[in-house]
């Protein structure tokens, strides 16, 4: 029946009427857009014949309709119906009327577009490539060959790789393009040699390369075949990305010798020299280096370019009336629509972004040499270069943040001091920028300023006056658009955020105005961005409420009507009602004292906000500000509602809201806990009861924290105690016995028990045995260890809480159970030692006699857990009361050889807690440090690793207490002859590099060298050290090890490599086991490189060790390539350009690792472990994947596609890329 319809169709198709035509080719486009039309072979024919011949009907309409119907077709017809479409096409193309040429190009484009398939493309590109190709050679006219150079270039950027072995005779066809006499064919042979490029064998395309090098050399060449082979160079580069670096070496001496030498008024030839340096600099960041120097001094040169305009302000006074000449000749300044020399400065202002983007090692050179002269072109007379110069500045100041980050400025050659010292010359120079008319000028004047405060916080303290005229005129200005107001507003913000408030109390005056007239405005962007400066104001106005360094009584009621405007308004933009809550909830925190009158009007808004979903989150933070404030605000007329809505809040699913409704709930429990009824509390304490649990820790200790707050304030009121007795208490004793729990939840659990017994309401014995009792093994096993030792630490807060007299008879019940024989109890005992030890730290035991030979008795134990708990014990009894306990502790090792290694333990539990404590520093120096240092230095050659690792600890720990003895002492031991000591001095190191400074830190600035230098020692156990004592550096204190990583890192870098003389064959009899002893130093030096990425980006130079090292761990063992996967990961994002240029050498190891399957017979282990190696192969291939311009990588296209052809690879590739 359809093909009976059709058939009509048809037949109305090539009727006179143009109406008839037009409507039955319309009804054709809706028969093929079905999806059940089906066409056999005969409708086939017809149907193509018909339509290509409408293509060439008179009337336009009916054509235009014919070249849509194109598309469905193409999909409803058999692949050789396709192929002979694009011939006939292609025929009219090239020998067709000159009125149907367009028609036949807009026609083959639309059937190209549609070709999926890869047996299609093929036969296509068979037989349209050399007839296209014989156009473009021997076009009748230019027309035609534009045409077809068109299409062709359309084909082989979708299907170039589909036949390469006609890619050798293409490119000589398209090659000889580039010299024909027409500028409308050389542009367009260009953009096809582009789209040919990234398919082409690295042969074929050192042969465009070099061809093209080889025109450019002809000294007498003309001058528009040079600039179209110099764009043919820039879009080589940006079309084959890091493949064009071999051929730079030619290249770049070309262009520069052509930049310099150009005529005056050859500036496009100029542009496009420079364009393709730039490209250069981004996309073969490795080959480019030798010539970085030369690019930055031509860049430079031409930023300034501008031969028929001399600017006569080189000198300028800050005269406020010359600025106002200024302003009024603005309009009339010099234009020349012939002038051309604006192209160079942008493609020189490009280039230097380029540089600046490619190469962060180069930033002091770029604030000596580039930084005055973009800072000079900021009074650029073309308003898009202008715009050009600002993006370069703005990305300069990003670089530097990013470099420099968490770095200071002590460094009279660091990037952020030299910025410093330029930024009143910035400041300046944009201050005449913000008195131009341009509107776009002063939004990129305001972009600049808003990076600098990014970057350096604090810098406009001494500049800010200058500025407020800009700020003014930017707000009160007519003609200034929404987007200028957004970007003065946002820089307003940030600097008040950034700076000292009496920074800007001269200014409060001339600013107010136009900020709060800003709240009013139309446009929602720009008032949400006032109510967030107007936030930055109440703050500067009253930076602290003891004193009054501001008269600020005159602003409070202008800022609160106009907030309230913008909050009492149902009918605005979300992002406006959050911003007014937020503001308002300042405004009452900062100003309450002075808007009694106005808070019964405000605060019933505030609520109603709570009620609505959209805003409730917000409005519950702003009551959070509101009860914080010092200013008790009084919240009588809303305190019942909020407090009713905020416990319903808990209930509810959103984390977000439940965390805020916490905090605020706690704030208001401080502030007005006496006004808030019990009954409220009990409903409080229920829902509490429901957070705690491990599922959320953080939660969970936020809940607790509430529960502790209540019980202090409200200790007194029974149904307060019975409530939390009853609902709360049972849920913290299940918490207890988690192995997560730990951190603020684990503390939170300790203050809760502390308060409990305080409030009164349970005893002291009660809740004791609840918490040993909990400590019991149940039927489904023991508890973890985490969970013993919350229990112990819950035990002895709980009896420090109670009393010196409950906590002694506690501490002899502790003694009995450890007194009794019997080997039934271990758990108790176990537990006891726990508690003791716990007691002990935050108590002196010394009046408990005999406790310390009690405790050293269980060292005899059968249990290994009840030995390790006993050293633990005596270490923390040991805390308590150093002059008794330590010197014991010191003879028991001395003389009990067999109990060393427990002894070492608590002694470095004593140690440990002496290191953390400043107040115990002095006690631990004035018992005997001397003897202590002597008995760990004769052990540092045990045979026992576990010897060698605890008295590490304790000379690092000890490093830290008392720097002066001990770094000498550690140094000295270097050159041990001994390789145990050696490594134990740089374990001992590790240990004292912590996050925290203190005193050890100027003595090891100047001595870390020699420790780390180990890592060339001819022992591997001393040099894995060295590595793990780099990496905890790398990690802790960068500062510490930034002078030496150019020394370091070579020695690192060698550590990766595998090394045949560590490799060594086991004969087990029946078969032979290879074991690799450099396996964990090459894991350990992978690892340390990924922290120094992490903290020391600036100092490592990712090329030199991505190949050969990074190559070789990919392809190392599976404990190396995980590491190596993520040094990767972040290569690719921190260093795209570094990868880029070594892609394909890196796709090779990572496609063997996702496509290694494990033996028959692997156990369930190695196959995890397998499957885990390949995720983290597909993670680094995810981040590799979104390098721009990794697509240039034939070998990683094939790869991509070999995964997303494999179904499991494709289902772990597509979950890997959305976690």
């Amino acid at each position: 029946m359809a093909n009976t319809n059709i058939t009509g169709i048809l037949e109305k198709m090539t009727g006179k009427d143009k109406d008839y035509r037009y409507m039955a080719t319309s009804d054709l486009l809706s028969e093929l857009n079905k999806e059940s039309f089906k066409a056999d072979q005969d409708l086939e024919s017809k149907l193509t014949n018909i339509v290509l011949q409408q293509l060439e009907d008179a009337s336009g309409d009916v054509s235009g309709l014919a070249v849509k119907c194109l598309a469905p077709l193409v999909k409803k017809v058999n692949e050789e119906r396709v192929v002979e479409m694009t011939d006939k096409l292609c025929d009219k193309l090239l020998n067709g009327k000159d009125q149907h040429r367009d028609t036949a190009s807009i026609a083959l484009k639309a059937v190209i577009v549609e070709v999926t398939t890869a047996s299609l493309s093929e036969k296509i590109l068979v037989s349209l490539a050399p007839q296209l190709i014989n156009g473009v050679t021997n076009g009748k006219s230019a027309e035609i060959k534009c045409e077809c150079l068109d299409i062709l270039s359309d084909v082989l950027h979708r299907f170039g790789n589909v036949i390469t072995k006609d890619h050798a005779y293409m490119l000589t066809a398209l090659l000889t393009q580039l010299s024909s006499t027409q500028a409308s064919v050389r542009k367009k042979s260009v953009s096809c040699i582009a789209s040919l490029a990234p398919c082409l064998s690295d042969d074929l395309l050192a042969k465009a390369t070099l061809e093209v090098i080889k025109l450019l050399k002809i000294k007498r060449a003309k001058s528009d075949i040079t600039r179209t082979n110099i764009q043919m160079i820039g879009a080589l580069s940006r079309s084959v990305g890091y493949r064009f670096g071999p051929h730079l070496a030619e290249a770049v001496p070309l262009l520069i010798n052509y930049c310099t030498s150009a005529s005056e008024n050859d500036e496009e030839l100029r542009e496009y020299s420079l364009q393709a340096l730039e490209s250069f600099m981004l996309r073969c960041p490795r080959d480019i280096s030798p010539y970085c120097e030369g690019i930055l001094n031509l860049a430079l040169e031409y930023v300034s370019y501008d031969p028929n305009f001399t600017d006569s302000m080189e000198e300028d006074t800050d005269d406020e009336v010359q600025d106002e000449e200024e302003d009024d000749e603005s309009a009339d300044e010099y234009t020349d629509d012939e002038d051309a020399s604006w192209k160079v400065r942008r493609a020189s202002a490009k280039c230097l972004s380029a540089i600046i983007a490619s190469r962060p090692q180069m930033l002091s050179k770029m604030y000596q040499e580039a930084c005055p002269k973009l800072v000079d072109r900021f009074r650029e007379r073309e308003e898009n270069v202008k715009m050009d110069i600002f993006n370069t500045f703005i990305e300069l100041l990003r670089q530097t943040g990013n470099v420099t980050k968490g770095q200071g400025d002590i460094d009279e050659s660091s990037p952020r001091w030299l910025l410093k010292q330029e930024v009143p010359k910035v400041v300046k120079s944009i201050n005449r920028q913000l008195r131009e008319k341009s509107i776009k000028t002063k939004v990129g004047a305001f972009s600049v300023l808003k990076e600098l405060v990014v970057v350096l916080p604090d810098c406009l303290a001494d500049q800010f006056g200058s500025l407020v005229p800009g700020i003014e005129k930017a707000l009160n200005d007519k003609s200034s658009t929404s987007n200028l107001k957004i970007e003065a507003l946002a820089f307003t913000r940030i600097v008040m955020a950034s700076h000292s408030p009496s920074v800007f109390h001269p200014y409060i005056q001339a600013l107010s105005g136009p900020i709060l007239s800003a709240i009013g405005d139309r446009y929602y962007k720009v008032t949400a961005e006032a109510l967030r400066v107007c936030g930055e104001l109440v703050r500067v106005l009253r930076p602290n409420f003891e004193e009054r360094s501001i008269d600020f009584r005159p602003y409070i009621i202008p800022i609160y009507k106009a907030i309230l405007a913008r909050l009492a308004n149902q009918d605005q933009d979300q992002e406006v009602k959050e911003c007014a809550i937020s503001c308002m909830s300042l405004v009452i925190a900062t100003f309450g004292d002075g808007l009694q009158r106005e808070l019964p009007s405000c605060l019933p808004i505030l609520v109603d906000r709570m009620g609505n979903e959209i805003t409730r989150l917000t409005a519950v933070k702003a009551f959070a500000v509101i009860a914080n404030s010092p200013l008790r605000i009084d919240l009588s007329c809303v305190l019942d509602h909020v407090v009713s809505e905020l416990t319903a809040f808990l209930r509810k699913a959103n984390r977000a809201l439940r965390q805020a409704t916490l905090g605020t709930l706690n704030s208001l429990v401080v502030t007005y806990g006496s006004q808030i009824g019990s009954s409220s509390y009990e409903t409080i304490l229920a829902e509490l009861s429901t957070l705690i649990s491990d599922g959320d820790l953080h939660m969970a200790a936020l809940a607790l924290e509430l529960c502790c707050t209540i019980m202090v304030d409200r200790r007194s009121v029974k149904n307060v105690g019975l409530a939390v007795k009853q609902k709360v208490l049972p849920e913290a004793l299940t918490l207890i016995r988690s192995a997560l729990l730990q951190g603020q939840a684990l503390q939170a659990l300790q203050k809760f028990f502390a308060a409990l017994v305080q409030s009164a309401n349970i005893s002291f014995e009660t809740l004791l045995n609840s918490l040993i009792s909990t400590a019991k093994p149940s039927q489904s096993g023991g508890l973890s260890k985490q969970a013993l030792f919350s229990i112990a630490q819950c035990v002895a807060v709980l009896c420090l809480a109670a009393g010196d007299q409950k906590c002694a008879s506690t501490i002899e019940m502790l003694k009995g159970i450890l007194n009794d024989d019997s080997s039934t109890n271990s758990a108790k005992q176990h537990m006891a030692l726990l508690c003791l030890g716990e007691i002990g730290r935050r108590k002196d035991l010394s009046s408990h006699i005999q406790i310390e030979n009690i405790v050293i008795e269980s060292f005899q134990s059968p249990f290994e857990e009840i030995k390790s708990a006993a050293s633990y014990a005596l270490g923390n009894i040991a805390v308590g009361n150093l002059s008794k306990y330590l010197p014991f502790i010191l003879d028991q090792i001395d003389n009990q050889q067999k109990k060393q290694y427990l002894l070492l333990h608590s002694l470095k539990e004593v140690i440990a807690r002496q290191s953390v404590d400043h107040t115990g520093e002095s006690e631990l120096q004035d018992s005997n440090i001397v003897k202590i240092l002597a008995l760990l230095f004769n052990h540092c050659e045990s045979e026992e690793e576990g010897v060698r690792n605890v008295v590490a600890e304790c000379l690092g720990k000890i490093a830290l207490i008392e720097p002066n003895k001990l770094i000498p002492a550690l140094k000295e031991r270097t050159t041990s002859p001994a390789a145990n000591t050696r490594a134990t001095v740089a374990i001992a190191i590790k240990y004292s590099i912590i996050e925290r400074t203190g005193k050890i830190d100027a003595i090891l600035y100047s001595e870390i060298s020699t420790f780390l230098m180990l890592i060339k020692d001819s022992d591997r156990h001393v040099r894995r050290a060295a590595v793990l004592a780099l990496s905890t550096a790398a990690h802790n204190k960068p500062s510490l090890i930034k002078g030496l990583l150019p020394e370091l890192l070579p020695l690192l870098y060698d550590q990766t490599v595998v090394k045949q003389e560590l490799i060594r064959t086991v004969d087990l009899g029946p078969f032979k086991h290879v074991v690799d002893d450099g396996l964990e130093l090459r894991k350990a030096a992978f690892e340390c490189v990924d922290t120094l990425l992490d903290n020391c980006l600036d100092q490592v130079n990712p090329s030199s060790f991505i190949v050969p090292f990074l190559l070789s761990g990919l392809g190392d063992h599976y404990d190396v390539k995980m590491p190596c996967h993520l040094i990767l990961s972040k290569l690719a994002d921190k260093c795209p350009s570094a990868v880029l240029a070594v892609l394909d050498s890196l796709v090779e190891p990572l496609e063997k690792t996702i496509g290694h399957k494990p033996k028959s017979d692997a156990v369930k282990q190695e196959i995890d472990r397998n499957e885990d190696m390949i995720r983290s192969a597909l993670r680094a291939i995810a981040a590799v994947n979104r390098i721009s311009g990794s697509d240039y990588s034939m070998k990683l296209k094939n790869l991509m596609s070999k995964i997303t052809a494999t179904p499991s690879l494709a289902e772990k590739y597509n979950s890997v890329r959305s976690e």
